[in-house]
């Protein structure tokens, strides 16, 4: 019997077509669907223990990354519209975890900040996140887990999805 690596986890071989009911292939947009609405549903679980949803833990994230951001970039950003976006910003501030001000040049417009409750906050959800994305990768080797990121990419950059404005 071969020897396995350290980083094989003994697990079968998942086909595809054990996932559908006709005997078909799923397509790869629907496997991505899937994925999303797994994800976000496990996201969510964990997410719920610290009282966020996993559209206000989206926000606080871009935000950790990106300050001062507008209502209207953070929607782009999270993939949400602005008037969604407006309504978790209003939750989040009430819940001092987020600061807006006036940005100084346009009045108009409110640049969003994480407070230092808003940051402790996201450490915390990140460790629980982090740990949900180790479950979903943990069949994966290295390398398999390396390709997966870099397949993903490639999609969202194909689809002019890519992460910058």
């Amino acid at each position: 019997m071969a020897k396995r690596s350290a980083r094989t986890v003994a697990r079968p071989p998942v086909r595809a077509m054990e996932i559908t009911d006709d005997g078909s292939e799923p397509t790869l947009l629907y496997l991505v669907g899937r994925i999303d609405r797994v994800v976000r549903r496990a996201i969510g679980t964990v997410l719920k223990a610290q009282g966020l949803s996993v559209n206000q833990y989206t926000t606080l994230s871009v935000l950790y990354r990106r300050s001062g951001l507008s209502n209207a970039q953070l929607a782009r950003r999270s993939l949400v519209s602005p008037q969604s976006m407006n309504e978790v910003l209003l939750t989040l501030e009430e819940r001092g975890l987020v600061r807006r001000r006036a940005h100084p040049e346009h009045g108009r417009i409110l640049q969003a900040r994480l407070t230092a409750k808003g940051r402790s906050l996201l450490a915390r959800c990140d460790s629980e996140v982090q740990q949900v994305e180790a479950r979903m990768v943990s069949g994966l080797g290295n390398q398999d887990r390396a390709a997966l990121r870099d397949a993903l990419l490639c999609g969202i950059r194909s689809l002019q999805g890519g992460f910058r404005e």
